[in-house]
């Protein structure tokens, strides 16, 4: 084996599409390619537009070519682009290495029935409630990750629901952490909004917040996607993040607000608790009273230089190259 590899990413979105798995595989590719490696990504286009299991077909046949010819094949979800990949991986002897992202699974059963489902309860109560679709989707999923070579995971709060969920092998596991980068700002706000950018789904709780907000005149909630750069400009002048969604992994928003110096507010239900809970405020995410405390207590002077100062306290990095580089690792193992 050489040290310089071709490498096949698969994704499910890649820039211009928004997104913080979008800008995760964005700047993996750069990082493996400042250390000499060739990269390929595969991406969705047209399959956007394909009903499931079309669009799974569809990519299938797309990423051949270059999975051939590929040494290394990184796959940055479990589902949309994860399934098709392995299953080319079988077919053609190749080795996958899947690196978790959220939950699809989770996130499209919240979705359909509305019911505010914790992350981490979502497989112990509700799998007997499954549709045929989900049902399927589970053993999809399933069949995916007990067939790739490695799993990748970014948090073992994750890695421990999945493990159980999916009666995984704990040493075919491994975690890589999120990027933390280097503060890069440390404004002053310019306008009492709380930045809260993300899908508008039943799973990240926007009916709460917008119910709390709507009785706070002095502040707004700031919901819009936006390029990622406009977004960066956007928090810079903000006042503070809030995310309280049901579930979260290790969330590229809170990441980014750590590296301005903004305030945060964040989920309890979040699987970097224990990296970054001396840097934020944090809450039950179905507690509305809990949240609006929270909220009114960042609003008062002395609320807020608190929280300012625990995020300008955390100071831990993890960089794109040292990613890159643990990956590499890990399929230096298989």
């Amino acid at each position: 084996m050489t040290n310089k590899m071709k490498i096949l990413i698969t994704t499910g979105i890649y820039p211009p599409k928004i997104g913080g798995p979008a800008q995760y595989a964005k700047n993996l590719k750069e990082a493996f390619e400042k250390t000499g490696h060739t990269v390929n990504v595969k991406t969705y286009g047209l399959e956007d537009n394909l009903p499931t299991g079309i669009r799974h077909l569809f990519f299938f046949f797309k990423i051949i070519p270059s999975l051939i010819s590929a040494e290394a094949i990184f796959i940055l979800d479990t589902f949309s682009v994860g399934l098709p990949t392995i299953l080319a991986c079988k077919i053609f002897g190749k080795k996958g290495i899947i690196r978790t992202g959220g939950d699809f699974l989770w996130e499209q059963y919240v979705e359909r029935t509305k019911k505010k489902i914790l992350l981490r309860n979502f497989y112990q109560t509700e799998i007997s409630n499954f549709s045929f679709k989900e049902r399927l989707t589970f053993k999809l999923t399933k069949w995916t990750l007990k067939n790739t070579s490695k799993i990748i995971f970014s948090t073992g709060w994750q890695r421990n629901i999945f493990i159980k969920a999916y009666k995984l092998r704990n040493e075919n596991t491994c975690i890589v952490e999120n990027y933390y980068g280097p503060k890069q700002s440390d404004n002053n706000f310019e306008s009492k909004a709380f930045v809260a950018s993300a899908r508008n789904l039943v799973w990240k709780n926007f009916d709460i917040l917008r119910r709390i907000f709507s009785k706070i005149p002095e502040a707004n909630l700031f919901t819009e996607n936006l390029p990622y750069t406009s977004f960066m400009d956007k928090m810079d002048k903000s006042y503070a993040v809030i995310l309280v969604s049901l579930g979260d992994i290790s969330p590229n928003m809170i990441l980014d607000a750590i590296r301005m110096n903004k305030p945060f507010i964040c989920t309890k239900e979040v699987g970097i608790y224990d990296r970054i809970k001396d840097a934020g405020i944090f809450v039950d995410p179905l507690n509305e009273k809990e949240i609006e405390e929270a909220v009114l207590d960042l609003l008062t002077e002395d609320g807020y230089k608190k929280a300012k100062e625990k995020v300008r306290n955390f100071n831990f990095t993890h960089t794109w190259e040292q990613i890159a580089q643990e990956f590499i690792e890990v399929y230096r193992t298989i």
